[in-house]
């Protein structure tokens, strides 16, 4: 992991997405580590180790950028609620052991915000390990509902019994007699251009024609989507559509571009030939997760990939600043996000590639990884954090030199 100029490199890897909010992604990742580790994920996988026990771990789907704010409660198209990985932009075939490192990793960067100790937050790291490798070793894929959830989980998902549509669009939109208008705040979404919105009608037009309720996905509003960290500044969309209903009965859509996974470029393993990147995503989510969100599907707008679906509010994930050093609750997150990602990995074992479920079990049967996958989570913890010190030197130097030349 010798030094590079990590400022350059997160420069070349975003280039070409919209700069005002590729700002907003610098800005972001500038203002904490974990942040900072949302945003890099290519840096992650440019870094990694290419001669070690790494990859010799049996090959499964990966959703590719597991962190602890990658977990969270979403409404299946069956309308059921679960808790579960919720970010396939990355999902790529590769060593199972690549998907436990980066979420591990997480684990110990969001150290100081959750409040915990080095040897608290080792044990947190060996209740994911050790709860993931139960779960495979059961060898049945099962899933997080509000009947089978536990502890913070349980809380979240009974929280949303209670929310009403209309609270929902009253936080995202304006509403204006019995019509709705998406809030343009700087923070949530900005203005679309005129050709912008004229290609978003364009179509969601085309696409309600192939719908069977064409009148459900009639276009009321669009603007620029702000979600997320590592994807910031790619194309990005929330839409507003009639639903069952104007006021409080319309849908909220979430459209966003898809581009090559960044771990493409470190792979030693086959990949299938996807006819789009927003087919990859898709056909993978829906092999890991036991349910996908309501309208999850690959679309095409103009030359560009874009995956399709219901807009989930960022509020249903796990808050990392509530914890205050709380490690009995913590433990319980860390228990079920362990068997989520066991059971993701044996629902979709076998599919091309994948290691069948067999040989998922003998892996979780061994311990010798567990441990020296902890200590280069440790390892690695540490070179993200003086990566971090290295961003933020050199962004501030480029801010200043910005302002200098304005003024």
């Amino acid at each position: 992991m010798a030094k590079k100029n990590v400022f350059g490199r997160i420069q070349r890897y975003n280039d070409g997405r919209d700069p005002e909010r590729l700002m907003m992604k610098l800005q972001t990742m500038r203002g904490s580590v974990f942040a900072f580790l949302r945003g890099t994920c290519h840096l992650f996988y440019e870094d990694l180790p290419r001669d070690c026990f790494l990859r010799k771990a049996p090959i499964t789907w990966i959703c590719g950028d597991l962190h602890l704010e990658n977990f969270g409660s979403f409404k299946g198209d069956n309308r059921l609620v679960y808790f579960d990985m919720n970010d396939f932009d990355e999902a790529v075939l590769a060593p199972c052991t690549w998907e436990l490192l980066r979420f591990l990793v997480s684990v110990i960067i969001a150290a100081d915000t959750l409040r915990v100790n080095e040897s608290e937050v080792i044990g947190l790291c060996l209740r994911f390990l050790n709860a993931y490798c139960s779960a495979l070793q059961k060898g049945k894929a099962k899933w997080v509902e509000r009947d089978t959830a536990e502890g913070i989980v349980k809380d979240l998902l009974d929280g949303l019994r209670e929310r009403r549509r209309k609270d929902f669009l009253d936080k995202r939109t304006e509403r204006r007699g019995k019509s709705r208008k998406i809030k343009i705040d700087g923070k949530r979404a900005l203005a679309v251009t005129n050709n912008q919105r004229h290609a978003i009608e364009a179509f969601m037009k085309a696409f309600a024609a192939t719908q069977t309720n064409p009148a459900f996905f009639t276009m009321l509003d669009v603007a620029k989507r702000i979600a997320g960290t590592g994807s910031l500044g790619v194309d990005r969309y929330i839409i507003l559509i009639e639903g069952k209903g104007s006021p409080n009965e319309n849908y909220l859509l979430d459209l966003k571009e898809m581009r090559p996974s960044s771990l493409k470029p470190y792979l030693e393993v086959k990949q299938p030939k996807w006819p789009a990147e927003a087919e990859r995503v898709v056909a993978i989510q829906r092999r890991m997760q036991a349910v996908a969100p309501a309208f999850l599907q690959p679309v095409t707008l103009g030359r560009k990939s874009y995956l399709l679906r219901s807009l989930q509010p960022s509020e249903d994930r796990i808050d990392l600043n509530l914890w205050n050093g709380k490690t009995k609750p913590l433990e319980h997150v860390m228990q079920t996000m362990g068997e989520i990602v066991a059971w993701g990995q044996l629902r979709s074992s076998g599919r091309q590639g994948s290691a069948i479920a067999d040989e998922l079990i003998a892996f979780s049967m061994k311990n010798k990884w567990r441990k020296d996958l902890i200590k280069m989570a440790l390892i690695y913890a540490d070179k993200v954090r003086e990566d971090w010190q290295f961003y933020c030197s050199a962004f501030d130097l480029t801010v200043t030199s910005v302002n200098k030349k304005r003024t």
